[in-house]
């Protein structure tokens, strides 16, 4: 996984602060904006973990703090709920302006309702998922449990949220008592995915039963089976990220993998503008071989050496597993490790001469298992004759012809 630091100022002229993941093995195929939970940030865990599903999956995932939380600028005790929908639109613009506008928005718990006023305002949004949302924005007010009176009366109090003091002001409560979800959800009419649990006692079921009617199809809904609202379960946040992966490919616009057809067992095609980033086709499996950045690479890949020491080693602990296995030795595990370098030789006749330097693959191997001495010394001499090895060592030709 690859990541930016992303610094963006909304419309107020504060500075957020947002992270940036992208996939590690290709240019993302479409962008993604996170809006996290009511006073959560963008480091929260299950933020974490549904942005690198995602990512796993070839998607751009922008997640940020909104005004005055994590290493946003700006005093929490100042925002409300259309200070974060102007937040994500802002994090959205910025997507459009340095990388590409954004076609998908996720929401958690408040932020699922963000995201459907944002999803109102963006065109470049193809599709939008919500997790734990409410229905209304009015139902964030039973987290202020019997300071609602003294915000009422005094204009501001402070607040216990997840254990932590916030202050909230008057315009809080006001702002959010104007909003309307259900109302906007109404007349959107982009594809929506709402998750939610059976099980949340923060934000109950009822209020994705709302959801769901609301919206116009296409529409789905997940039942997030014994998840609790803030997804403190690993299994849960990373659940939720796969599922709006699959969901939103039918809606955002995911360029096919060119395919490459071939009679041999190999095959590498590389255009003009990827650089060193290549398509390969070994047999009946796709991959990318590359450099890394130092040398204008992008690095989403091994580099042909790192692919020639991989053959090395996969087949060193084939044979070797392979020999084990058939003399019904316990062999538990097999590790080998390969760097590749270029050395004197041993017997170097000018060791001051850097062509006379030869390719050296430097090889470690470690076992595990209850095996005598004399079981490890033919161990290693079964892995000098894995078939790679042997090619490595013989005298090989490479016949090359011009394909018509």
């Amino acid at each position: 996984m690859n990541f930016e630091k992303i610094e963006f100022t909304n419309q107020a002229g504060y500075q957020l602060s947002g992270r940036l993941e992208l996939p590690a093995d290709r240019h993302p195929h479409n962008y993604a904006v996170f809006a996290h939970c009511f006073t959560c940030s963008k480091n929260f865990s299950a933020t974490r973990n549904i942005s690198r599903a995602l990512t796993t999956a070839g998607y751009g995932v922008l997640r940020f703090d909104f005004t005055g939380l994590g290493d946003s600028e700006g005093d929490f005790g100042d925002t409300n709920f259309s200070g974060n929908v102007d937040d994500l639109l802002a994090a959205i613009d910025h997507l459009a302006q340095h990388y590409k506008a954004p076609s998908l928005l996720i929401g958690h718990s408040l932020g699922g309702a963000a995201v459907v006023y944002a999803s109102a305002k963006a065109k470049s949004i193809k599709a939008l998922a919500t997790i734990g949302a409410p229905s209304d924005t009015d139902h964030v007010k039973h987290l202020f449990g019997d300071q609602i009176k003294a915000i009422e009366a005094n204009g501001e109090a402070v607040v216990q949220l997840s254990g932590r003091p916030f202050r909230i002001k008057k315009q809080f409560l006001r702002d959010i008592n104007e909003q309307m979800v259900i109302k906007t959800l109404k007349e959107l009419r982009k594809p929506l995915l709402i998750c939610h649990s059976p099980q949340d006692d923060t934000v109950s079921i009822n209020h994705a039963e709302k959801l769901y009617h609301a919206a116009i199809h296409p529409k789905s809904f997940v039942s997030l089976d014994g998840a609790d609202h803030l997804l403190t379960n690993k299994n849960d946040s990373k659940y939720v990220g796969e599922v709006i992966a699959g969901w939103a490919s039918r809606y955002v616009e995911i360029p096919e993998e060119d395919s490459i057809d071939t009679n041999h067992h190999v095959v590498a095609s590389l255009d003009q503008e990827s650089m060193f980033t290549t398509q390969m086709k070994a047999g009946r499996h796709y991959f990318i071989a590359d450099e890394p950045e130092s040398v204008q690479g992008n690095d989403f890949g091994p580099t042909p050496y790192e692919l020639m020491s991989s053959a090395l080693a996969s087949c060193t602990v084939m044979t070797v597993q392979m020999y084990a296995r058939r003399k019904e030795w316990p062999l538990d595990n097999i590790e080998c490790h390969v760097n590749y370098d270029k050395q004197h030789a041993a017997d170097c006749a000018n060791c001051e001469d850097e062509k006379s330097k030869i390719d050296t693959f430097t090889r470690e191997i470690k076992f595990t298992g209850d095996l005598d001495e004399k079981q490890l010394e033919k161990l290693l001499q079964i892995a000098d004759k894995c078939p790679v090895h042997r090619t490595m060592h013989s005298q090989t030709q490479i016949i090359t012809n011009v394909v018509e």
